[in-house]
Parts: structure tokens; C-alpha cells; sequence
């Protein structure tokens, strides 16, 4: 049984019906209800050193906390401002990039697209018209040139549209937020948390933006966290999603189990994958379709959410670890108030395996559980396979 840290053993209360005993142990991560930069005179990459986290008295370094020195374009007037609304996503897309500068495409739409990236240089993005390569096309290369550069580039060519010098702006310790927005001709890229772009281009030959397409190379791989800025998907959209292969949230209420629905404990009956919004958060948890509600630990409670979203269709297992190791294809759901990832962990206690929240500056993993927030050193971790 994990060491619990901070608060006695207590068992799970039962508000609502007694549950029927779930047999079997330790519950796998299982399914339910299943269905019948390409130029020549890039220099060569070497390998990367981990980097530490920017110091902010280094003025050439760029910080990812929202109080941290950002970099500055020297490529559009500065009085070009653009403010970074935070919009809760209903779900979101994990893909890893390998070291071939090959683009992976999917559909956009609103003018903006979110998204973390994990890696050493070379985090590059293609924006244009159709799902491949194809002129007209804008394309942003964040880190290049061993994670020194930034710059825009139109339609594969030379001289860059626009550049700027980044240092260490990529990590592959860590998911690095930035967005990207286009709107009246004028498309912009800047830091999460971040109000003023770093990079801006004002494209005389407008074009739609239906596809973004993303790659890492140049001696480097990534791992990306492609975030939809939709309010909530619509019914075709969330069935289409349910019918794909990716690993999406999709939202529910009220103890309402999604097909695809993606088990990872049990307490007395299956215990589903699950997250919510709270105190400014998004918190992964727990979901128990006879409470009629999701469960998410913060402050030192676990506070229950009648409105959710349930991980659907996700390929990924569940293995051990402990403190603040987490292992590279950890598949983040969430983050805390100060935006800080938070990945889904879960936990052996008093006959249950519950599910909750790890978040790797606490070096725990917290659970929801008989009105309490637990946290415990020792957990297990939800990883893509």
C-alpha cells in the first residue's frame, strides 16, 4: 500500500447507494463499452544538454511564468499587442514528433491554436489551406539553430519574414506553452501566459488557415500537446472523435459515462478517467457514475463536479513511480491555477484504486477521497503507449 503524506488513512464515504463489491484487485487501464526547418544552411544539430529553468536576472533569457521576461519582436511595430484569453478546451491531442521534419496535419479553426511542445530545438509548425505542404503556406521554426532563433517563413523561402533571437526558449525537460493567432492578414506567435507576441508577420497575400501541421528535426524529436479552442465539441464533432483512434475529453454531467470512456481504478464499481474546471484550475480526478458526479482533489478536499470531461478512446497504461518523476510519455490532462501541468495518477488505498491528480513541483500525487485531499509519495502514472 502507498505511503500516504499529510493525512491519516480514511475510508471513501458512501453518500449516496451502497456500491456493489468490485472484484479483481488493481484495476489496468481498459475501455469501456467498446464499439461492435528544411534549408540547406540550417546548421547541423548537435546533442542537447538538459537546460535549467531561465533565471530571471539573465535579460537574454525567456521565462514560461507569466512574470518572467519575455522576448521581443524585431520583426512588427511593438504597439502590435495581442492579449492571450485563457479558454477552457474540451479536449485536446498528445502526438510525438520524431527527428524527420515531417509535418503531421490536422484541421483549425477561430484564428488561434494553443498548444505545448517538449523538446530540445526545432519546434516547427505549418499553417496552411489543405492537410500537406503546399503554397501558399507560413511556416514558424521556435527554437532553431540549436535553440537560439526564432523565425517566420513564407512559402519555404529565403530571407525569413521575420526572425528574432530566442535563447533556450525550448526545453526537453519540459512542456514549453506558446500560441499562435491570425487574424486580418496579420499572424502572431507568443509565449503561454504571455500578453505581446514575439514574433509578427503582416501577410500581404491572405489566405485561409484550415490546417496547421507540426514537426520537430534538426537532431531533435518532440512531444506536443495540441489543445481545441472550442467551447464544446458538437455532437458530430464529439462522435467523430469518439470513432477515432486519438485520445480525447469529452464532456458529460451528472454521472454520465461517454462511450470509449477510458477506466483507471475501481471503488466498488469501475472508476473512470476524468477532469474538471476548479478555482481557476483544470484538475484531473475521478469519475463514479453512481454519485452522479466527478471528483477532483484541491485544497485539501475532494470536491465534487456535476459537469466534467471523461478521457476518452486513450491508448496509454498506467506505471509506477514516485516523488517528482515523471517519465517522458506522461500524458498531461490538466493544470493547476499557476499553470503548471498536471498529469493523471492514481493510487492503492483502503481496497480502492483511486484516480487523481499528479503534479510534479509538489513531488505527489493527490487524490479525492473520503472528503479529503491525500497525497502520496508512491503512484502510479497514466503514459502513452
Amino acid at each position: 500500500m502507498a505511503n500516504n503524506i499529510g493525512f491519516a488513512p480514511h475510508r471513501r464515504l458512501k453518500e449516496k447507494k451502497q456500491q456493489t463489491q468490485h472484484h479483481g484487485g488493481i484495476v489496468g487501464a481498459s475501455v469501456a463499452n467498446p464499439p461492435t526547418e528544411t534549408d540547406d544552411d540550417h546548421q547541423t544539430q548537435q546533442s542537447f544538454d538538459q537546460h535549467e529553468q531561465y533565471p530571471e536576472s539573465n535579460p537574454a533569457s525567456i521565462s514560461s511564468s507569466v512574470d518572467g521576461p519575455k522576448p521581443e519582436t524585431g520583426c512588427a511595430d511593438k504597439s502590435t499587442v495581442v492579449e492571450e484569453k485563457i479558454i477552457r478546451r474540451c479536449w485536446f491531442e498528445v502526438l510525438d514528433t520524431e527527428d524527420k521534419l515531417e509535418y503531421k496535419f490536422y484541421p483549425v479553426s477561430n484564428g488561434v491554436i494553443n498548444f505545448k511542445v517538449r523538446a530540445a530545438n526545432d519546434a516547427h509548425l505549418a499553417l496552411t489551406s489543405g492537410p500537406a505542404e503546399s503554397e501558399p503556406m507560413l511556416e514558424v521554426f521556435i527554437g532553431g539553430w540549436k535553440n537560439t532563433k526564432s523565425v517566420i517563413r513564407k512559402n519555404r523561402t529565403k530571407p525569413d519574414v521575420c526572425e528574432v533571437e530566442t535563447p533556450d526558449i525550448l526545453n526537453p525537460g519540459e512542456f514549453r506553452g506558446f500560441w499562435i493567432k491570425w487574424m486580418d492578414n496579420v499572424i502572431t506567435v507568443g509565449m503561454e501566459g504571455a500578453a505581446a507576441a514575439f514574433l509578427s508577420y503582416e501577410n500581404p497575400d491572405a489566405y485561409d488557415i484550415n490546417y496547421v501541421g507540426v514537426c520537430t528535426g534538426w537532431g531533435a524529436s518532440g512531444t506536443w500537446i495540441i489543445e481545441q479552442n472550442e467551447p464544446e465539441p458538437s455532437a458530430p464533432i464529439a462522435a467523430a472523435l469518439v470513432s477515432s483512434n486519438a485520445a480525447c475529453w469529452i464532456p458529460a454531467a451528472n454521472g454520465e459515462i461517454p462511450p470509449n470512456a477510458v477506466v483507471g481504478g475501481s471503488d466498488g464499481e469501475d472508476m473512470y478517467i476524468a477532469r474538471a474546471q476548479h478555482e481557476g484550475a483544470i484538475i484531473p480526478g475521478k469519475l463514479l457514475a453512481s454519485h452522479g458526479a466527478a471528483y477532483v482533489a484541491w485544497g485539501g478536499a475532494e470536491n465534487p463536479k456535476t459537469e466534467y470531461e471523461v478521457l476518452c478512446d486513450g491508448n496509454g497504461t498506467f506505471v509506477p513511480t514516485s516523488g517528482g518523476e515523471i517519465p517522458p510519455n506522461a500524458i498531461p490532462a490538466g493544470e493547476s491555477e499557476d499553470g503548471e501541468p498536471l498529469f493523471i495518477g492514481r493510487v492503492a488505498h483502503e481496497g480502492t484504486m483511486t484516480v487523481g491528480k499528479v503534479q510534479q513541483s509538489h513531488g505527489v500525487c493527490y487524490i479525492p477521497y473520503g472528503g479529503q485531499e491525500m497525497a502520496f509519495a508512491d503512484y502510479e502514472i497514466y503514459v502513452s503507449q
